[in-house]
């Protein structure tokens, strides 16, 4: 029992599975495994099959599609205590994935393999109601990102996220926000100077500081 108990330390951080029954808890202290990935490391490429449900015990890790002429947009980012929407998805429609993803800062996952995925989502009602309530919710961050980039121009978006950031100084090249946004460089570039132009931010080399909030706020919100 002490065993079990250790190998399942992890759940700390996932409240809403703390009470989980016996059954559920020795398919996961049995099968499931902890792994780490430093920076710069491909979680999963687009196209391969999922093996596994993945559930971040720290770090952060972005997920991003790339075009054919290999431009990169963001999709959204998986940190500690969250999970993967399409890593979700693949196990639930059995398909491959549609993205990739990469590690940006050293992460640290539970592993918990497809076939035992699929017999705790049919055996156990709390992982169930956990795992459909977080895809829930990290759809609807899918729908907003769809909303801005269908709706919103790229000045407000960029505005938004240097907002985002909540620091007055973003250590972050122009290529790094261009990929964020899923354009080129170089249209970013000439957003930057134009914000810089209306007194909104002071550029440097890496660095981005913001000099007036309500000009990016009013842009954000525009």
């Amino acid at each position: 029992m002490q065993n079990l108990h250790n190998n399942l330390a992890w759940l700390t951080q996932f409240p809403d599975l703390v009470d989980l029954d016996q059954h559920a808890r020795e398919l996961l202290a049995n099968h499931s495994r902890i792994v780490e990935a430093p920076i710069g490391t491909i979680g999963y490429r687009e196209g391969t099959p999922c093996g596994a449900y993945v559930m971040r015990l720290a770090g952060r890790s972005r997920v991003f599609k790339m075009s054919t002429n290999g431009r990169e947009i963001l999709l959204y980012r998986v940190s500690a205590g969250e999970t993967c929407v399409i890593t979700t998805t693949c196990l639930l429609g059995n398909s491959d994935y549609p993205a990739s993803t990469i590690v940006e800062e050293p992460i640290r996952d539970v592993l918990i393999p497809s076939n035992i995925f699929h017999q705790l989502m049919v055996d156990s009602a709390i992982f169930r109601k956990y795992v459909m309530t977080n895809y829930g919710a990290l759809i609807t961050d899918l729908i907003v990102l769809l909303d801005e980039v269908a709706f919103h121009s790229l000045d407000a978006r960029l505005a938004k996220v240097l907002l985002d950031a909540k620091a007055c100084q973003l250590t972050r090249t122009h290529q790094q926000i261009a990929d964020e946004l899923g354009t080129a460089r170089e249209v970013v570039s000439r957003q930057l100077k134009r914000l810089e132009q209306k007194g909104a931010v002071t550029l440097g080399r890496g660095q981005i500081a913001i000099t007036n909030r309500i000009t990016l706020e009013k842009l954000a919100n525009a």
